[in-house]
């Protein structure tokens, strides 16, 4: 098979849509480029390209427009169709930097390509306080020019001008030079280039002290946008430091501290009472309640024991735990979520990719509305030269599409951190969108509607009382693992019944178990092989029968040839499972039960919880009716485990896994729920739909403040200083707007 090449990397300093596009159009004009994906949010850049590309000329292209780079992963993929997909590189921490304009490494180099102060403008990262970054500083610079002009320009007015110029050009020149680097990659009309025209133009029609406000102001607003950057980013990141730094490795009966992230598959750990568990794995000793709500949101802690799994970062309780790793660090389920969160938000929604079409006419549209405005009420009216210019360069300011274009990437950013912090996973834009116009719900019952283990429901004597009906039961179920023994056991435990000993246990296959229990000959099996060795009273049969037909498993016991009850097991619903489907009722979504189970069981259940219903199904017949589904209109969204549901997932329009977090769960459906509520599927319609509002809201804001501005701009009101407020304060207010989905809402 034909392979492609995949790097990743980690850009600084990318902290708007603009930054964004300008390495996407720079990156994509490269040789051997087939591909790009860029995240403000995540700040991340993956490249796809065909093997002969020269990734130093590529990092070397990124870096000249004043970013830094660091190299997270890279690798041979097939070359399919990949939106979607989680790809699961790592992050290597060997990466180093390159000083003085230096970036002479080898194309075999994995690290990183840093340079600061690259073209008078450090675009460096947004860590610590805001005024200890270089774009702190160099507003900080500005503003004390711009501050100093002013106090000379009263002194030493007939200077004025000149003053203003040299405090605009501080901060300009770092702005030109950019707007030049962008230009020759391929990017005429950025921001910079616009901001680059406006203030040059304000200079020559004799306007330098706005011009210098102007250039300030546009950096406070790069500045805010870095900041709003830095937080959508901190909220998904936020979950890497949820891992403790430190394990207590068990060797030879002893346990030392040792690094978190040098724990190897199969070490034995031990978890003391409040510590923060280290990795996944699986508790070989012990029993505690464990706050799983860092990892799935739950805020109920979840009662576990030998055998169960739990994850890394959750919260240990009352009790010392054995836990045995079955994850290495870097692929532990929160470093499985942030990769997935990461990498969702590079993958564009339809309302982006439509976002950015738009701002590539919208933008030169801009520039020829502003010549035409400074131009022809001169020309043709015998207008004022240097009113209308300076109208023109207003319009040039006004028109920027960064708050457009980060509309709606910041909202659906958020969107998927929020998402992430209540265990809602979903593998970017375009499912996140598509979620919340889902019609009709399809979910597999066994382990998603249902536990998926079956719980005694009725113990029934017939001829001795309801505990020796147990105790008998469960003494020939001693040490079995199928799962009806094992909810026999869990029913006897839960009565604190004392269990005999058995001998000469035998199981007869496919009839039952037998067993000699305290003197006596004990069996238990299906009523069929139980008729073969006792008559059974048709008031008995009766009750059998009905249990069955609330889909009930029934098993029946005789002790030493006298028929002495039966015990009845079913798959109980989900806890949450009847209000889960009534949120999506509520929403307005048809729901169904797909299941391979018999027809009698899956229609007691349905009736239970108020869900039609289609049983005795094959994997094929369920991505059939999948299909029957779209046909008829609906945007079909399928629930199931994730493994013998693949058919039918990957046939709806979004497939949901639900599952604590497992590798099938997160690579196999468009979205996963990590702690498996049903309630979770009307949750992440509902955080869809939150969201989408919230992207018209934003293009509303952006779009709306730039008309306003434009008509008061030609009508005289306005002037350059509301202009620059206009675009900063538009991409402000609209990722301030998107990061109110980082709010947690309750469905």
């Amino acid at each position: 098979m034909s392979a492609t090449t995949q790097a990743r990397y980690k850009v600084g300093g990318m902290d708007c849509a603009s930054c964004a596009t300008k390495i996407d159009t720079a990156v994509r004009r490269m040789p051997g480029v087939e591909d790009v994906s860029v995240s403000v949010a995540s700040g991340t850049m993956t490249v796809r390209h065909d093997g002969t590309g020269d990734l130093v000329a590529i990092e070397k292209k990124v870096v000249g427009l004043g970013y830094s780079l660091r190299a997270l992963g890279r690798g041979k993929l097939p070359i399919t169709p990949i939106e979607g997909e989680i790809r699961g590189t790592h992050d290597h921490d060997h990466h180093h930097h390159a000083h003085d304009g230096a970036h002479d490494h080898s194309p075999h180099d994995h690290g990183s390509t840093e340079i600061e102060g690259l073209h008078g403008h450090d675009h460096g990262p947004m860590e610590g306080p805001w005024w200890k970054s270089a774009k702190g500083r160099l507003t900080i610079l500005v503003g004390v020019a711009l501050a100093v002009a002013y106090g000379i320009g009263h002194l030493l007015p007939a200077y004025d001008a000149y003053i203003f110029t040299a405090a605009m050009l501080i901060g300009l020149v770092p702005i030109a030079r950019r707007a030049v680097m962008a230009a020759f990659a391929g990017t005429p009309f950025s921001i910079e280039m616009l901001m680059t025209i406006a203030a040059v133009g304000a200079v020559v029609i004799d306007a330098s002290e706005e011009a210098a406000a102007v250039v300030f102001l546009f950096l406070i607003g790069e500045l805010l946008e870095g900041v709003a950057a830095g937080k959508a980013r901190q909220s998904i990141q936020s979950l890497t430091a949820l891992v403790p730094k430190n394990a207590l490795l068990e060797e030879n009966g002893r346990a030392r501290e040792v690094p978190a992230e040098s724990l190897a598959v199969g070490a034995i750990i031990l978890v003391r009472p409040g510590d923060r568990i280290s990795a996944d794995g699986i508790i070989i000793a012990g029993e505690s309640a464990i706050d799983e709500a860092p990892v799935t949101g739950e805020s109920t802690p979840v009662a576990k024991g030998i055998g169960d799994t739990v994850f890394a970062g959750t919260i240990n309780g009352d009790a010392a735990l054995r836990v045995r790793v079955t994850a290495a660090a870097e692929d532990n389920t929160i470093a499985r979520v942030v990769r997935l969160v990461e990498e969702a938000q590079e993958s564009k929604a339809p309302t982006e990719r439509f976002i950015d079409r738009f701002s590539r006419y919208y933008t030169p549209g801009v520039v020829a509305v502003a010549a035409l405005v400074a131009i022809l009420p001169p020309l043709v009216g015998g207008e004022s030269w240097s009113e209308w210019v300076y109208k023109g360069l207003a319009i040039l300011l006004i028109g920027c599409p960064c708050a457009l274009v980060i509309s709606t990437p910041a909202a659906i950013a958020a969107s998927l951190s929020s998402g992430a912090r209540r265990g809602l996973l979903m593998k970017g834009g375009a499912v996140l969108e598509t979620l919340g116009k889902i019609t009709a719900v399809a979910l597999d019952k066994t382990g998603t509607l249902t536990a998926g283990k079956p719980q005694v429901t009725d113990v029934i004597a017939f001829g001795r009382n309801a505990e020796d009906v147990l105790r008998f039961a469960a003494a020939l179920e001693a040490g079995s693992s199928h799962p009806l023994a094992v909810a026999i056991l869990a029913k006897a435990a839960d009565d604190e019944v004392e269990i005999p000993a058995a001998a000469d246990a035998r199981a007869l296959g496919g009839k039952g178990v037998t067993a000699t229990v305290e003197g006596q000959e004990v069996f238990l099996g299906s009523p069929k092989a139980a008729a073969e060795r006792v008559s059974l009273p048709m008031a008995h049969s009766r009750r059998i029968t009905g249990l069955n037909d609330e889909g009930k498993t029934v098993s029946v016991l005789i002790v030493g040839g006298v028929l002495a009850g039966v015990i009845a097991m079913r798959d109980e619903p989900r806890p949450d499972a009847r209000a889960g489907l009534k949120a999506l009722t509520d929403a307005g979504i048809r729901t169904v039960m797909l299941t391979g189970d018999n027809a009698r069981t899956a229609a007691a259940i349905g009736k239970d919880l108020g869900i039609e219903v289609r049983a005795e199904l094959m994997p094929e017949d369920k991505s059939r009716i999948v299909g029957e589904l779209k046909s008829e209109g609906f945007v079909v969204g399928k629930v199931g485990d994730g493994i013998n549901d693949a058919p039918a997932l990957a046939a709806a329009d979004v497939g949901i896994a639900m599952g604590g977090g497992t590798d099938v769960a997160l690579e196999t459906a468009d979205a996963a729920t990590l702690h498996g509520r049903v309630g979770d599927i009307a949750a992440m319609i509902e955080l869809s739909r939150r969201t989408m509002r919230n992207i018209y809201q934003n293009i509303t804001i952006a779009l709306g403040l730039k008309a306003i501005f434009l008509v008061t701009t030609i009508l005289s009101i306005t002037g350059l200083w509301p202009a620059i407020l206009a675009d900063t304060g538009a991409t402000v207010l609209v990722t301030i707007n998107a990061l109110r989905l980082l709010r947690v809402r309750a469905v």
